[in-house]
């Protein structure tokens, strides 16, 4: 993809969506209206029954919500052997969870959230996969768009089919199925997390936020317009309220002033979310659950039948954390997304190998694990790497990243050499021996060659690619993929769903 995408020229078209950044840069705090953010999970949509499913015999026998014929026949339909989920044949269902500001806001078909959740029931995995709203994606009769405003147009020329032209959207760029979707607005969200009685997030960095949007005071003076939002390191109990401003700041201090921090927040109180409900013993509180009801019953849609949620509720519920797998596609160093700007200067985020292949690459492996003991030795050694592609073949680098994370390898940037003809891979070990074990694992990953130190035309690269940048970090390893490279990544890599 070039680094100019080519928008849609109709002007009409155009202006039928007002995007939040209408100028180039995305780092001006004055430059984006905020818009509330909206993603919760599932058990939005049936709080009120997911217990009914995990008490004992005699707590079902005697609970008068088994009494109820409805009930009755949808535990029998979601109990029989015949009765499958999509995908579940496959040990793989893949629900999208959209979140939108609403009717009530600006921009508010404009999906703020999108996260593609994979659950593999066979092994009680989840991945929860975050899509930035800034990623360019075609657009039928539209050239290249922002994935965020999908379900904007779907939804104006078509009230209701937003959820399924995004889902069908992202089924053909990653090549996977999408089976159900889940689209909920934030009208709700501080109710539901308040009838819940908040939550608790253990908050990695002290947060401070200068320009938190006031809702409200959009015609106010611009020093009237916002609020200093300040959370302590540590965890924190948050209500509604401050759960939604957690997730949606944009420009708060350091490493969590970026969408890509905010996309890992998000799925940070999605995990909390599933925990407090696991912890409480919601069939019992009536009350509890006419309140979350009355709170969703018009902010959701989905297509998703109540069987099916129940059911997919019961694949879910017993996943354990340390099996639920959070990713964020970004711009780091080591990501697989680069900025670009659009004919018409608006923002874009597109993929760095210039296709969606190495995205592919990672949705369609993203179950894939490397043996638990040798996952141990780098984490032990917090062994890191830098990733360098020695020949033409496009996306190698990123593959092979992608691969290595998932042994503990901490990545610390991707990219190519100046000699692209290597024809086997090669590690040059900058610990000189230090880190054994976890070269060890490389060497028998990678199959490379082994060599102490870089030879000058590596340094020359380094020093060029590095120029200007502050404290860059050296790495313990430098893996350079030689031809053979592709023979290994080809051999491991799991077949792409069609």
């Amino acid at each position: 993809m070039d680094k100019k995408i080519d928008l849609l020229n109709s002007k009409s078209a155009q202006t039928e969506i007002t995007e939040e950044i209408p100028i180039k840069s995305r780092k001006n705090p004055g430059a984006r209206k905020f818009k509330p953010l909206g993603f919760i999970l599932i058990f939005l949509l049936v709080v009120y029954i997911i217990f009914s499913f995990n008490k004992t015999t005699e707590e079902k026998s005697s609970s008068w919500f088994y009494n109820l014929p409805i009930i009755s026949q949808i535990k029998h339909l979601v109990e029989s052997a015949d009765t499958k989920l999509k995908g579940e044949l496959n040990d793989r269902i893949n629900i999208l969870l959209l979140g939108i500001g609403g009717k009530n806001h600006d921009g508010g078909l404009l999906t703020d959230t999108i996260i593609l959740a994979s659950l593999k029931p066979g092994e009680k995995k989840l991945s929860l996969l975050s899509i930035p709203r800034d990623l360019a994606v075609p657009i039928e009769n539209m050239g290249w768009r922002k994935i965020n405003s999908v379900n904007a147009y779907a939804e104006m020329k078509t009230p209701g089919s937003g959820g399924l032209a995004i889902s069908q959207t992202i089924s053909d760029i990653f090549q996977i199925p999408i089976d159900y979707y889940v689209t909920v607005d934030f009208a709700g969200f501080e109710k539901i997390i308040d009838d819940l009685g908040g939550l608790k997030i253990n908050v990695e960095n002290t947060f401070d936020d200068y320009k938190y949007p006031i809702l409200g005071n959009e015609d106010a003076s611009w020093e009237q317009r916002w609020e200093h939002l300040h959370i302590e390191q540590g965890e924190q109990t948050m209500n509604g309220e401050l759960a939604l401003k957690y997730v949606r700041s944009r420009h708060a201090y350091g490493v969590e002033g970026s969408d890509f921090a905010r996309s890992r927040r998000q799925q940070k109180i999605l995990e909390a979310v599933k925990e407090k409900v696991m912890s409480l013993n919601i069939l019992f509180k009536p009350t509890m659950i006419s309140k979350i009801i009355s709170d969703i019953k018009e902010n959701h849609s989905t297509n998703l039948k109540i069987w099916e949620i129940i059911k997919l509720w019961s694949l879910v519920k017993d996943i354990k954390n340390e099996n639920i797998n959070s990713r964020v596609l970004d711009n780091s160093p080591s990501g697989l997304l680069t900025d670009t700007v659009g004919q018409d200067g608006a923002y874009l985020l597109s993929p760095r190998s210039g296709d969606f292949s190495e995205i592919k690459y990672l949705v369609n492996n993203i179950f894939d694990d490397a043996p638990t003991a040798d996952k141990e030795k780098v984490k032990d050694e917090k062994a890191t790497i830098e990733v360098r592609n020695g020949t033409w073949i496009n996306g190698l680098a990123n593959k092979a990243a992608l691969d290595l994370e998932k042994y503990g390898f901490d990545i610390v940037r991707v990219g190519n050499t100046s000699q692209q003809n290597f024809q086997k891979s090669v590690i040059y070990d900058l610990t000189y021996g230090e880190k054994i074990q976890a070269l060890t694992v490389l060497k028998n990953r990678t199959n490379a060659n082994v060599a102490l130190g870089m030879p000058q035309w590596l340094i020359d690269d380094l020093a060029k690619e590095l120029k200007g940048e502050t404290n860059p970090v050296q790495p313990d390893f430098i893996l350079i993929l030689g031809q053979d490279a592709d023979k290994t990544n080809s051999g491991t890599a799991n077949t792409e769903q069609q």
